[in-house]
């Protein structure tokens, strides 16, 4: 049988299949890390804000005790606003991790669509090889079956020829 003569676009297309597959993995795996970024994240403000309503009810309890007057609670009043001024850049950290998140999603469609496009392109090829596999058949087939023809012809031209000499 004659080499398929676009083997070397089918192999082009097959490696950019395997390259589409693999870049659509990376990008799943990427997307995971964004995840579970956020949700450390998330749960770090959670346990911030839990810890701050702690520390400041400690630090009043402890203001009180000790009757520290006006002084106490302005202290108080710093620190707890020490602790929320980390809770916002914890929040801010959290939004611009949910845009990378939103990102990381994009990119995954985005891989997602090229490997589905990659493998309509190489699955194009494979049906044109299919098609091409089976011309060729027949072709041979039918070359083959007028070689038979022509042996079987020429043997009966023979046997007739044979007898007639003998008559």
């Amino acid at each position: 049988m004659p080499q398929y003569r676009l083997q070397a676009l089918l192999d082009i297309r097959t490696k950019a299949e395997e390259e589409a597959k693999d870049a659509f993995s990376e990008a799943i795996k990427a997307l995971e890390v964004e995840k579970k970024k956020l949700v450390a994240l998330q749960q770090d403000l959670e346990r911030r804000r839990v810890e701050r309503k702690a520390k400041v009810q400690a630090f009043l309890e402890e203001a009180t005790k000790k009757g520290g007057g006006i002084a106490a609670f302005q202290q108080m009043g710093r620190f707890e606003q020490r602790l929320k001024d980390e809770e916002a850049q914890v929040s801010l950290d959290l939004e611009r991790q949910k845009e990378a998140v939103t990102q990381a999603e994009k990119l995954v469609e985005q891989r997602r669509q090229e490997m589905a496009e990659a493998a309509m392109e190489k699955k194009a090829i494979e049906k044109h090889k299919d098609t091409w596999k089976k011309q060729v058949r027949y072709e041979l087939q039918q070359k083959e079956e007028m070689n038979q023809e022509e042996i079987g012809n020429t043997l009966h031209l023979a046997r007739v020829r044979a007898a007639e000499k003998k008559s």
